[in-house]
């Protein structure tokens, strides 16, 4: 009875930039049209290298390969939306639209949660149990640990999603993100979600925190055996194989733990929405460059896919 004279919500109204002038959402649309292409290419790169280049075959460059292509998905989800609201102010999206945007952002995301963890403990058995290695990572592991990454996602984004968009939407419709993240689509719920705020917390502590906590114990281990390490060389070494995944892994987590666990009424939405621009669209970005840079086999293995390609036209 409560609901009778509330207008059932039929679509959304994402608010992104729009309080922004005209102008600066033009150069924005420039600046995230740049970075979306630049991801696509670095990632689509560093796959088809990985596949193409025999010395790419290791578990760490199959491992580097699944997350590209969590990559490439993770932009699609938020950012191609996000251009066409800063372009030509192609601000609504249906309620399905919302609901698909939202699954698979929360998919993505769980599941580069988990592939991250999974490349960490790569990392560890690597250079603390080297002699192992080759029995624990095999193909048929290496397999199994990115199916359980990828599927990961599945249940925290079906729980989630499937919650939410149960509850009543009956009054404004305006979503003040550049996507359909779950904090702003809450705070337009016309009825009592203290439930699934706390089965939001334990996934997030699940999928976020718990991982994130696994890389920290196996860099633990990791930094402990290199210190210990006779050679000055085999030190570095030990240190170059993992240093990009470090890198990555800190501009990952640092933005979403902030975005995730910091309370509500201690952020602003814009600062929300600059942390959540971080990890959607400049972190995907950067992660194929990190690994191209401070990787010495990435850069041989593109030369050498570059000399093949430029030799074959030659001829």
């Amino acid at each position: 009875m409560m609901w009778e004279n509330w207008t059932i919500v039929s679509e959304f109204v994402l608010v992104s930039f729009s309080a922004l002038s005209t102008e600066l959402q033009a150069l924005l649309f420039l600046l995230f049209l740049t970075i979306y292409l630049v991801t696509l290419m670095g990632n689509v790169l560093i796959i088809l290298v990985t596949i193409a280049d025999s010395a790419l075959q290791s578990p760490m460059y199959f491992f580097l390969r699944n997350l590209s292509f969590l990559e490439i998905g993770f932009n699609l989800v938020t950012v191609p939306k996000m251009l066409g609201t800063l372009i030509i102010q192609d601000t609504t999206i249906s309620f399905l639209g919302c609901a698909t945007q939202m699954y698979f952002f929360f998919f993505f995301g769980a599941a580069e949660c988990c592939l991250l963890a999974t490349m960490a403990y790569d990392r560890y058995v690597a250079i603390c149990d080297p002699l192992h290695y080759p029995v624990i990572m095999g193909h048929i592991s290496c397999a199994q640990l990115a199916a359980v990454s990828w599927f990961s996602g599945f249940p925290v984004a079906t729980v989630q999603t499937t919650w939410i968009f149960s509850f009543p939407f009956c009054g404004p419709n305006r979503v003040n993100h550049f996507f359909c993240d779950s904090p702003p689509l809450i705070a337009l719920v016309c009825a009592d979600t203290s439930v699934f705020e706390l089965e939001a917390l334990t996934a997030t502590v699940l999928f976020i925190l718990f991982p994130f906590l696994l890389i920290l114990g196996s860099y633990v281990r990791i930094l402990s055996t290199i210190f210990r390490m006779p050679s000055a060389e085999g030190k570095h070494k030990a240190f170059s194989t993992c240093s990009a995944h470090l890198l990555v892994v800190s501009l990952f987590y640092s933005t979403a733990i902030l975005t995730y666990f910091r309370p509500r009424s201690s952020a602003s939405p814009e600062s929300k929405k600059l942390l959540s621009l971080s990890y959607t669209v400049v972190t995907p970005m950067l992660n194929p460059i990190i690994y191209s840079l401070r990787n010495k086999e990435v850069k041989a293995a593109l030369k050498r896919v570059i000399h093949r390609i430029l030799g074959s036209q030659k001829l």
